[in-house]
């Protein structure tokens, strides 16, 4: 993942600090925790040469990637769903390794519907795309919708329109990446607008786009992209940020986290996700699996 980026020589000028709530999250969690935690951690994607004699036994085959990573997580940013439209009996395949565990799949949009044209003539192809990841049926989590980096808030009433025709019965989440989506009125009229259709809006951490990382809850639940640097030492002060977060939201009355690690060098990814369920664990007594190396990168 390549959004946000910045040299390594960069990092030690940005100011990670997380911002504070805004208001508007005041009132959406009850102050009262939910016990446990519903907590998802997980990466973007299995297919990962560089994890083999790492986090998947040497020999592995690619045919067998998902079968060994679900060992590991309990949860998935499924990201292949972007880049094609699966039939429903593909996505079984999938669902079926997972159906007797507790895991969740977290389909991305297609990107012909969410990069490509116009958002109001896409229910053919979004009828399609729902239609082949209800195959993934009680190991469903929830849609992750993306809009492309150029989808300013000038075409709001597009956004909205197709938002309010999403079906109610599967939750979905939002990301937005242009900058005026970030400035006001733009902020607080998409956030209330994904507040009362209770679409949640994903909260994405990279370096070298704070704005993005926003804070704002519009539904009792978070869905959280980090972008990490490599195991730079700036990425754990960046975990232990979040685990405070995540803590004192969760003691508020969180009911569900998804947590997606993501890197510029996805070769990277299961040392940081063990550092985070270790301390996630550890914060709010929780019992996440935690992804078993067979050895770190070195680095």
């Amino acid at each position: 993942m390549n959004f946000g980026r910045v040299q390594s020589n960069e990092l030690k000028k940005i100011d990670f600090k997380l911002p504070v709530d805004p208001a508007m999250n005041e009132g959406l969690l009850k102050g009262k925790k939910i016990k446990p935690l519903n907590a998802f951690v997980g990466c973007a994607k299995w297919g990962i040469k560089e994890w083999i004699g790492k986090l998947y036994p040497l020999g592995t085959k690619e045919a067998n990637f998902l079968d060994e990573y679900l060992k590991h997580f309990n949860s998935i940013e499924l990201n292949a769903t972007h880049y094609k439209l699966y039939k429903s009996a593909e996505i079984k395949k999938w669902a079926d390794k997972a159906k007797d565990l507790h895991f969740i799949f977290c389909p991305k949009v297609y990107k012909g519907i969410s990069h490509f044209g116009h958002l109001t003539d896409k229910k053919i192809l979004t009828d399609d795309f729902l239609n082949g990841i209800i195959a993934f049926q009680q190991n469903l989590g929830p849609i992750f919708l993306q809009v492309n980096d150029r989808f300013s808030p000038n075409r709001k009433k597009e956004l909205f329109t197709y938002l309010e025709t999403l079906p109610r019965d599967v939750q979905f989440f939002l990301e937005v990446r242009h900058p005026d989506w970030f400035v006001e009125p733009n902020t607080k009229e998409l956030f209330t607008k994904l507040k009362k259709l209770k679409i949640g809006a994903v909260i994405t951490d990279a370096a070298g786009r704070r704005d993005c990382c926003h804070m704002y809850l519009t539904i009792p639940q978070t869905f959280i992209r980090f972008v990490g640097n490599s195991l730079h030492p700036s990425d754990f002060k960046r975990i232990d940020a979040w685990v405070k977060r995540i803590k004192s939201w969760s003691e508020n009355g969180l009911e569900k986290l998804y947590f997606f690690m993501h890197m510029h060098d996805e070769a990277y990814s299961p040392e940081l996700s063990v550092y985070l369920i270790e301390k996630l664990n550890k914060a709010c007594n929780l019992g996440l699996p935690k992804p078993k190396l067979l050895r770190k990168t070195k680095h």
